[in-house]
């Protein structure tokens, strides 16, 4: 039986046009474009760390300890003498790798579950919607904290693979919800008629159709991502920052300073205000891209 290349066209261009019409509706938002251009930027300074600030940690000189912002260091430096700029770097390197590596994965976990689910139905949408009742039984920052606890320090690569394992259920009801309205719309029934099997009508008819979708649940797990990762390292529950900076344990070192018995002497504003402002930056980036490409999809909602 002849494959539905004419479904196929029509779908492909009825997507490509909502996905055209999305991203105009996402630039005439100047607050959002702006946004994006900030976090792109932040991420591609993180990721270029090691270029940036090819010295990494050391210890500048007795001379630099405990210096507040300057020219030759615009984000001071600590009681060590270490470039909090330098540092902050390299902490945006870890949580933007954490943060993008274990949306990733969940968006791709969720993706298939919500597909399979809702295009099935029966049984194996009630298998894995009650295991994603299961997984969101308890909140996240909840479960996560506990199951970092008993296995002790959390490794960034545990961390990514920990945040797939928990966050996928998010993204599969979202994407479960927009594929039971699609299965039962024309050019699904007229791929299925003219002999299109099931793989190739996941993939070139409900998936196109569901890119917005997954694009701003997508999104929305960045910014769950980056916060909860910095909760967990600002509880000390994941490397000290001598080994793996994070913008969480950055701020969690001027915390536990100032609570023990040998605290760093005259801790600055900066050490905890420059990691803090560049986390929130994040932060607030990503939810006003997510919010923009929200309304850029769902105009109508």
């Amino acid at each position: 039986m002849a494959r539905p290349a004419g479904a196929a066209i029509v779908t492909t261009t009825a997507s490509r046009g909502l996905t055209a019409r999305a991203v105009r509706r996402f630039i005439r938002q100047p607050s959002a474009v702006a946004a994006l251009v900030v976090l792109v930027a932040v991420f591609i300074a993180g990721a270029l760390s090691h270029v940036l600030a090819p010295d990494n940690l050391i210890v500048l000189s007795s001379r630099v300890q405990h210096q507040p912002p300057s020219v030759a260091h615009p984000f001071g430096t600590d009681a060590l003498g270490r470039d909090m700029l330098v540092r902050t770097l390299y902490g945006v390197q870890t949580t933007e790798k954490v943060a993008l590596a274990g949306a990733l994965l969940a968006t791709i976990f969720g993706v298939a579950a919500g597909v399979l689910s809702g295009y099935y139905g029966g049984w194996i949408d009630a298998l894995l919607m009650r295991l994603a009742d299961l997984v969101t039984a308890l909140p996240a920052i909840l479960l996560i904290l506990a199951v970092i606890v008993y296995l002790g320090e959390a490794y960034p690569r545990n961390l990514i693979v920990l945040f797939a394992s928990i966050m996928w259920a998010a993204v599969a009801r979202v994407v479960r919800a927009h594929v039971v309205s699609l299965r039962v719309t024309e050019f699904v029934d007229a791929a299925r008629a003219a002999g299109a099997s099931d793989l190739r009508i996941a993939f070139r008819h409900l998936l196109p159709n569901t890119s917005g979708t997954i694009l701003v649940a997508a999104t929305a797990l960045v910014g769950q991502i980056v916060l909860i990762d910095a909760t967990v390292e600002f509880f000390s529950l994941g490397l000290p920052s001598a080994i793996v900076p994070s913008l969480g344990n950055l701020v969690s070192d001027v915390v536990q300073n100032h609570f023990t018995t040998n605290p760093f002497p005259q801790t600055g504003w900066w050490v905890w205000v420059c990691p803090c402002a560049v986390l929130v930056l994040i932060l607030v980036a990503v939810n006003l891209v997510g919010d923009a490409l929200d309304a850029a999809f769902n105009p109508a909602a």
